[in-house]
């Protein structure tokens, strides 16, 4: 049976989380939303569901369905179901997964979402045939992405630079793909989908005010030294003292009054016939 065999480049250390409970069903999963797919009564799957911030949006539309969170990593399961009891809600369930070999029945879920997901796994072909498989007929695989490569920011400080190309090579040893956005279209008929089956878009995050640039910077700058990408990092990528630098480097960008980011994300909603 197929099963993950890539690392998770980021890992759960708190400055990871610091940029996953943010994240909203509003600001990461519109495309979702505005599809008129999710029904009151609706059985949802969240694959990587983190934290459980976007898996609790999702069920809070649904109070006659279910959501079911899955992720790999059984402490951000436990996490997420204090983020759904916290919301008072009873509609969610949560378990580990791996989306290579999903354990739900054929033709189970009306939905089957998943954020951030594929650039992550080792076989995205194989986790968007499973994503697929226990979706049920007319129902829809929802995926997002980010695209690296077109990540754009002002000012444009050497060291950032630096720190794209460092992140690149880290997720590519680790076995992910971080231009994933790109690529989504070609994995869903790859796995399965008729090409007029698949809707196409693209989303954007954009970090421009004083309090967004200082917490974009400020997750960046930590991440770089004190999280698992820190550690896969320093595995053959770049010493300790490269990633001080490129953790300086984040902090003097988000001192620029001038600074901007903007985060470039594919996005797909594939049918199931």
């Amino acid at each position: 049976m197929p099963q993950e065999t890539a690392v998770y480049t980021h890992g759960h250390h708190e400055s990871v989380l610091r940029s996953h409970t943010w994240r909203t069903a509003a600001n990461s999963a519109a495309y979702l939303l505005d599809s008129g797919a999710i029904k009151p009564d609706a059985k949802i799957l969240d694959i990587g569901c983190g934290p459980g911030t976007i898996t609790a949006d999702l069920a809070a539309l649904v109070p006659q369905g279910q959501v079911v969170g899955a992720d790999h990593a059984e402490g951000i399961v436990a996490q997420a179901r204090a983020t759904a009891a916290e919301r008072g809600l009873t509609n969610t369930e949560f378990t580990t997964a791996d989306v290579h070999a999903l354990q739900w029945e054929d033709d189970t879920f009306d939905i089957v979402h998943a954020h951030q997901v594929l650039q992550h796994v080792g076989d995205p072909l194989q986790a968007l045939r499973e994503m697929r498989r226990v979706t049920k007929p007319g129902g829809i695989v929802a995926a997002r992405d980010s695209d690296y490569s077109v990540f754009a920011w002002y000012p444009q400080l050497p060291g950032m630079d630096d720190w794209l190309d460092l992140y690149r090579r880290v997720a590519r040893a680790n076995g992910g793909e971080p231009d994933a956005g790109r690529f989504l279209k070609s994995w869903a008929m790859q796995a399965g989908f008729a090409r007029e089956d698949v809707t196409c878009s693209a989303g954007t995050w954009c970090y421009a005010t004083a309090e967004e640039i200082d917490w974009w910077s400020g997750l960046w700058a930590d991440r770089t030294v004190a999280s698992a990408y820190a550690d896969r990092a320093k595995d053959g990528h770049a010493t300790a003292e490269q990633l001080t630098a490129v953790s300086e480097t984040w902090r003097e960008w988000g001192t620029h009054d001038d600074a901007w980011f903007t985060v470039v994300h594919g996005e797909i909603l594939a049918r199931k016939q």
